[in-house]
């Protein structure tokens, strides 16, 4: 068993205003994160600087795992930082401290200053604009600490485990379960009137069985599962968690490999995921502005068929992906990304937004729970029903490997999964490669399912995929 303490927070610090927030598991308080942060500005204005920005930050937690019965680690984590942003004109310099000490936060802007001045000129470097920023700063159930303690937590691994290997038999190993609890607030500040800040928590339990066919040589599978949410009683229960990653492991027993081929492919909603994560990263500013992606000048061109749409929705309650504003203090706003299979927005920060002779979208850090759809999904898309409609072709469970080349759409990953036949499962799959261009796999999909999953801030069901080569024995 491994215990650890993570921390830069001194243990017997003295019980001053910045510890009052003792109840909600923080030591440092709202109020002290502004103070540190109008610190960090005024020295900023003081030392010459044209403009400057500051965030204060702490984060907490407890993680623990299990393995076959037994505690594995226990470890808490804290942490805390400021970061200073500093421009002199049109040059820019960064710094951070973990130190609040008032002589400590000087001599951070200090050095993002003399970074600053002798950093080559940008002129597209700068704040945003003051009307692009939030005033408006809305509360969205983000916060929801969940106050368990190391042993229950141990308690909840092993609960979530041993449903695991009750399931059946053939589970016969694991490669552990884990609890975590994890909690975060901060406040930022600029030169622009930008004032704003909140808490934020998140939870999650996961586990990982292996399962194994009879005999001494006999082939073994794993999988694993999990579930996360804001606030810990939204999570599924762990036995519920642990029945369906050993179930997930139980049916990949079989495996073999299929001849190489081309076919339609049809990803599970968990994978799924990543290709709207590849179309995100493909117009997303950094790329565009650096001519990097396969997507390059597709705003009000169709890159999907007609009958999807993506929207994005920041103001989603205890959403993943939820902010009122983004990293720069722009205010975030609902949109369809993509409306009929036509590209309607980039993801932009306020420095992209100006590379590209543009306006910032509110996507400074990323972008805001994303859910992709599809006109012709109908209520009962359910996984059974995309497996038919995929006829005879490969279902997806897993991708390995980062075989994605974003400057030409070239995707080829490992892959496993299922080898489908007149619209039922036939075998499992294994030691497969799936090949394709992410340009021609977008404008390829055929059907989205109703089994929408959320995975972290993207939502999507099940994505049928007309043709991809399958390369295998």
């Amino acid at each position: 068993m491994n215990i650890s303490v993570k921390s830069s927070v001194k243990k017997n610090a003295p019980a001053t205003a910045s510890h009052a927030n003792a109840h909600d598991g923080f030591s440092y308080s709202r109020d002290h994160f502004e103070e540190l942060v109008d610190i960090a500005l005024h020295h900023a204005k003081k030392l010459g600087a044209t403009n400057a920005g500051a965030e204060a930050s702490e984060g907490c937690g407890l993680s623990v795992s299990v393995r076959k019965g037994e505690l594995e680690n226990v470890e808490r984590n804290r942490d805390k930082s400021l970061g200073v942003t500093v421009y002199v004109d049109h040059r820019r310099g960064n710094a951070s401290t973990s130190d609040f000490s008032k002589a400590a936060i000087e001599r951070t802007v200090q050095a993002a200053y003399d970074i600053a001045r002798f950093t080559a000129e940008d002129p597209t470097a700068g704040l945003p604009d003051e009307a692009d920023i939030e005033t408006n700063h809305r509360d969205l159930d983000l916060f929801h600490p969940w106050a368990i303690h190391s042993e229950e937590a141990a308690k909840l691994a092993l609960q979530c485990e041993a449903a695991a290997l009750k399931t059946s038999r053939r589970i016969t190993n694991s490669d552990g379960a884990a609890v975590s609890a994890q909690q975060s607030h901060f406040f930022s500040a600029h030169t622009h009137g930008f004032r704003g800040g909140y808490a934020s928590s998140r939870h999650s339990i996961s586990v990982a069985p292996i399962a194994k066919l009879p005999g001494r040589n006999a082939e073994m599978q794993r999988d694993a599962w999990y579930t996360s949410m804001r606030a810990a009683d939204e999570m599924a229960s762990p036995e519920a968690v642990g029945r369906y990653a050993a179930e997930r492991a139980l049916s990949r027993l079989g495996a073999r490999k299929i001849a190489t081929t081309e076919c339609p492919v049809l990803f599970e909603s968990p994978v799924a995921a990543g290709l709207l994560g590849g179309f995100v990263q493909a117009v997303s500013g950094g790329a565009l502005y650096r001519k990097s992606s396969f997507l390059l000048d597709s705003l009000g061109k169709k890159v999907f068929p007609k009958h999807i749409d993506i929207e994005e929705d920041p103001h989603l309650l205890r959403g993943k992906g939820s902010s009122p504003f983004d990293d720069e203090g722009v205010r975030s706003v609902r949109r369809k990304v993509v409306k009929g299979g036509r590209v309607e927005g980039y993801f932009l920060s306020s420095y992209s937004a100006r590379k590209l002779g543009m306006k910032t979208t509110g996507n400074s850090g990323g972008s805001h729970n994303l859910a992709l759809t599809s006109r012709l999904t109908q209520a009962g898309d359910d996984l059974d029903a995309m497996i038919q409609k995929l006829g005879t072709g490969l279902f997806v469970t897993e991708l390995m490997g980062q075989g994605v080349n974003y400057v030409t759409g070239d995707y080829s990953r490992g892959a496993s999964g299922f080898w489908v036949e007149n619209g039922q499962i036939a075998f499992p799959v294994h030691e497969i490669t799936i090949a394709g261009n992410l340009k021609d796999m977008l404008m390829g999909i055929e059907a989205v399912g109703a089994d929408a999953y959320n995975m972290g801030a993207k939502s999507t069901g099940s994505i049928l995929v007309n043709r991809m080569k399958v390369a295998g024995s």
